[in-house]
Order: C-alpha cells, then sequence, then structure tokens
C-alpha cells in the first residue's frame, strides 16, 4: 500500500535571503537597497542567462517595495509595454517610483527601441554572474534541510550537473523528491533521486531564471 503524502511543506517564495549571492553581492546589495527605498540610484537593471536569479530578484523586490516599477525580459514587451516602461524611467529620475528592470543581455543589445535600450542603461547595470559549485551545494543541502531531507554528497553532485540555479526550479525538484521518497517509502538514495527525475520530468529538468 502507498503512503499518500501530504502537502504540509509551503512553496519557498523569492527573497533576498534565499537567493544564491556568489559573486554577485554588489548587485544584489543594490537591489535591496532600491526596494528599501535607500538608494540615491532610481534605476537598476540587471541582465543574465536563464537560470542566474534575475526573476528571483526582482521578485524579491517585488515582496518589499509594490510601489517599484518592475520590468523583467524586457525583450519581450510589446510596443506599448515599452512605452509605459519609457515613461517611468522618465519618471523615476524626475523623483518617481524607482524602475527595476531585467533581462537576457546588456542594455545595448536588447532587442528594444533606441531610446529605451538608453535609459535602461542610465542607472546601474549588474551582470548576475554564475555561482560557484560550492555555494549551489550549500544552499541545494539548506532547502532540502528545510524540508527534512537528507542529500549526500553524490545526491547534491548529481542534481547540480542538471539543475538550474534559481530557487523556484530546486524547490520544485526539491518537493518532487520529497514526495516520491513518501510514496515509496524510502530515504532518497541516488538510484531513487534518478528513478524521481525520470518519472516527474520525464521531458528534461526544470529551469528558471
Amino acid at each position: 500500500m502507498q503512503q499518500l503524502p501530504l502537502a504540509i511543506s509551503p512553496p519557498l517564495e523569492a527573497q533576498f535571503d534565499n537567493f544564491i549571492v556568489g559573486p554577485n553581492a554588489e548587485a544584489l546589495a543594490r537591489v535591496r537597497g532600491l526596494a528599501a527605498g535607500e538608494s540615491r540610484e532610481r534605476i537598476v537593471y540587471v541582465w543574465g542567462a536563464p537560470g542566474s536569479g534575475r526573476t528571483h530578484l526582482l521578485r524579491a523586490a517585488a515582496r518589499v517595495n509594490p510601489a517599484l516599477v518592475i520590468a523583467d525580459d524586457v525583450e519581450a514587451l510589446d510596443a506599448s509595454r515599452q512605452q509605459v516602461l519609457f515613461v517611468a524611467i522618465n519618471e523615476a529620475r524626475d523623483g518617481g517610483a524607482g524602475v527595476l528592470a531585467a533581462g537576457p543581455k546588456p542594455p545595448a543589445q536588447l532587442a528594444l527601441r533606441d531610446d529605451l535600450r538608453t535609459r535602461l542603461a542610465w542607472g546601474l547595470v549588474y551582470e548576475l554572474r554564475p555561482v560557484a559549485d560550492e555555494d549551489k551545494a550549500r544552499h541545494l543541502k539548506a532547502l532540502a534541510e528545510a524540508r527534512g531531507l537528507r542529500l549526500s554528497d553524490d545526491i547534491v553532485r548529481y542534481l547540480l550537473t542538471r539543475l538550474p540555479r534559481d530557487v523556484a526550479s530546486l524547490q520544485g525538484v526539491l518537493e518532487a523528491l520529497d514526495r516520491h521518497s513518501l510514496i515509496r517509502q524510502r530515504a532518497l538514495t541516488l538510484p531513487l533521486v534518478k528513478e524521481a527525475l525520470a518519472e516527474h520530468f520525464p521531458g528534461g529538468q526544470p529551469t528558471g531564471r
């Protein structure tokens, strides 16, 4: 008979404290300062590849300061939303609400109207650089421990070769591993982890920004 797992662990929300910092301490500090209303600079743009944590930072900032104008994936904005962001940046320079934006490339390389690309570069611009494996390993173990899971070093190494580093993706995988372990009534081992990933993510592992 299978044990039916109960959904007793709430999803982990994006917060500044659960962002994997690595070499991005300055970017994190600037975004936190903007969200807290403590930054003299009213415009911050962060960029990086999928899984770099840019969406995590934007969500964390929105939780702290709902008044911020936040724009993620700026290259996907249509003409009307580009105009809204253009106006918001102008207003931020004149003392209006701060603007926090993110995209996959630096401003000069974005497929946006020229005047918006220029304005995104008016403020602070940070590239979110890759995080070392040691930082990701510590974070993954901390997330697991918060769920009551123990991950051996071989499991951590296996997961880190297949997962993005954003918290939402890691949390989703740990949720699946937790449920799989409960259903099978077995502690997590490397074979069980492989079985769980194949069953829950047959099309490949989750990705995030």
